[in-house]
């Protein structure tokens, strides 16, 4: 299973094309706004607008032999610690080597950001963002068969 962080994933079309390629079934995951599919493989989820609410229903089902497709570093690092394959939409990989330096990175660029010492930019997503995403995506449905 797929599980997909859905609110501005920029990559959903390259999800569904992997997955198909390896008989996947995905679960877009959103506060609101998805596109309906008819493919029986995919299957999109709504849930409230509450704080973290589609991170908290992606973190309770996530599990070994899942992938997570966030760009959430809190999610990830749930998602991690139940034995899921995590990536985010630029192909980073969030595995049990290198959650700890991501989070602390993340709560490092937050205080930044609050105390005016950083603009809190992020660079535009790529054309390259997009490639690295689909090799890794391969590379874990790999993993799965």
């Amino acid at each position: 299973m797929i599980y997909v962080d859905a609110d501005a994933c920029p990559v959903k079309a390259e999800i569904l094309k992997v997955a198909e390629r390896h008989a996947q079934k995905v679960t877009f995951v959103a506060n609101s706004g998805l596109r309906p599919s008819r493919d029986p493989m995919v299957t999109n989820v709504i849930v409230s607008a509450g704080f973290d609410a589609a991170d908290d229903w992606i973190a309770e089902r996530a599990g070994a032999g899942d992938i997570v497709v966030t760009a959430d570093v809190p999610l990830a690092g749930r998602c991690v610690a139940a034995g899921a394959f995590v990536c985010g939409p630029t192909g980073r990989l969030f595995d049990q080597t290198n959650i700890g330096m991501a989070t602390a990175m993340r709560n490092l660029n937050q205080h930044l950001r609050e105390t005016g010492e950083s603009k809190g930019y992020n660079a535009a997503f790529s054309p390259k963002d997009r490639s690295r995403f689909l090799e890794t995506m391969e590379l874990l449905c790999r993993r799965l068969t």
